[in-house]
């Protein structure tokens, strides 16, 4: 990354410069308590190499007088939407406007410390980071509600999940970046899962990410986030952010998944059969046809997901495939291994079912062969998807080497 800080000629320190950008709707309470509090802060930025400061309000279609409340404050530049187009498209018209190298954002409604702004900066300014996100819950005092406690922590161990990173607070509404990440990050949704799209996005492009604790006050006026609604897109936007760029990091996971429930009933059989268990009942059955399911689907996905990501190799022009563990388990890929695993599930398969077909022929009745009959069908028809998708992926490798692309790590 390019520290605009340092200019082509001689490495000389360039100006640095804050632009503060504040979404704003019906928050007519609040507003003048948060842009008093931005704009005392040109001294403490100026300690820690930070010269300029601009206060940006974008006034989201407010109803309540907000942007009149704004427009006591001749320092700070107001731009209005003339309806509501959400909080993400407040910030993205902010961003744009912005005059100055670093970016920083937080909500109008008093919750955070414009305070921590020149903390934040601290970290790009001595280049540690490109993107700092004041984290809600890195120790600091919070009054954020119990339920959005818990859903934030939620979201962080699946953003440490899906991007295989550690960020405490993908969510936080306080945040500094480099202007210049701004081309790696969009494009950024226009409602309130910009935060979170944001994060992702950032960990999958390998973006500098630096945390800092910041305190959390208890917001005036009314909250405008659904518990319910909101988190859902967060979750959703989260995962679906994630599948654009590593995607068998989530379909390798979920195949993985029904891959081990085929296998778990597999093992239960064989325990029942031990133990002198000699026929099945209904939960039996349904056991068997949960294994048939879970296991043709879960290989499907698993080999989905990994063909996913050649494409998004192929599309990028780089090795963008991070893998589907925190640490490599294999020397190679383990989708290459394919091939090989579908030639031996299909002669297993068919062996099984020859065997099962001579015992029928000297008398054992299908009330006992049909389970082996079924197990060999699984075998079977995984081995077959497993070459199926042996042959695409080779397929889009070799057009991935064509097109000039890195080769898929």
């Amino acid at each position: 990354m390019i520290d605009p800080g340092t200019t082509a000629a001689g490495g000389a320190t360039a100006r640095r410069g804050l632009s503060i950008c504040i979404p704003v709707y019906n928050e007519r309470d609040a507003i003048g308590e948060t842009l008093r509090r931005c704009l005392a802060l040109q001294v403490e930025l100026q300690q820690v190499g930070v010269q300029d400061l601009e206060v940006i309000a974008v006034d989201d279609g407010s109803r309540d007088g907000s942007a009149a409340a704004i427009a006591e404050y001749p320092l700070v530049r107001l731009i209005q939407h003339p309806v509501n187009r959400g909080y993400g498209a407040a910030l993205k018209t902010g961003f744009a406007a912005a005059s100055h190298d670093l970016i920083g954002f937080l909500d109008g409604d008093a919750t955070y410390p414009p305070e921590r702004f020149p903390d934040l900066c601290r970290e790009i300014v001595e280049d540690r980071a490109d993107l700092v996100i004041g984290s809600r819950l890195a120790g600091a005092q919070t009054e954020m509600p119990l339920i959005r406690r818990i859903g934030n922590l939620f979201f962080a161990r699946l953003l440490s999940v899906v991007g295989r990173a550690s960020v405490s607070d993908s969510a936080s509404g306080m945040r500094v970046f480099r202007k210049s990440t701004l081309a790696v990050l969009s494009p950024l949704p226009d409602g309130l899962n910009l935060t979170p799209v944001m994060s992702t996005r950032a960990v999958h492009e390998r973006i500098r990410v630096v945390e800092r604790p910041i305190p959390y006050n208890d917001r005036v006026g009314e909250s405008k986030l659904s518990v319910a609604g909101d988190g859902f897109r967060f979750l959703s936007t989260i995962v679906w952010t994630a599948l654009t760029y590593n995607p068998v990091r989530i379909l390798g996971l979920a195949g993985l998944a029904g891959v081990a429930v085929a296998v778990a009933v597999a093992v239960g059989l064989v325990a029942a059969r031990l133990s002198g268990v000699e026929s099945l009942g209904p939960g039996g059955v349904l056991a068997v046809f949960c294994a048939l399911v879970f296991g043709v689907g879960g290989v499907s996905v698993f080999a989905l997901g990994a063909a996913f990501n050649y494409l998004v190799s192929l599309f990028h022009k780089r090795p963008i495939r991070q893998g589907l563990f925190a640490r490599p388990l294999f020397s190679t890929p383990l989708e290459r291994h394919f091939l090989p695993a579908g030639i031996v599930c299909v002669v297993a398969g068919v062996g099984a079912s020859a065997v099962s077909f001579a015992l029928s022929l000297r008398g054992w009745p299908i009330e006992r062969l049909w389970l082996y009959l079924s197990g060999s069908a699984l075998v079977i028809l995984v081995g077959l998807q497993l070459a199926f998708w042996s042959l695409i992926m080779s397929v889009l490798a070799e057009l991935s080497e064509q097109a000039g692309g890195p080769e898929v790590q």
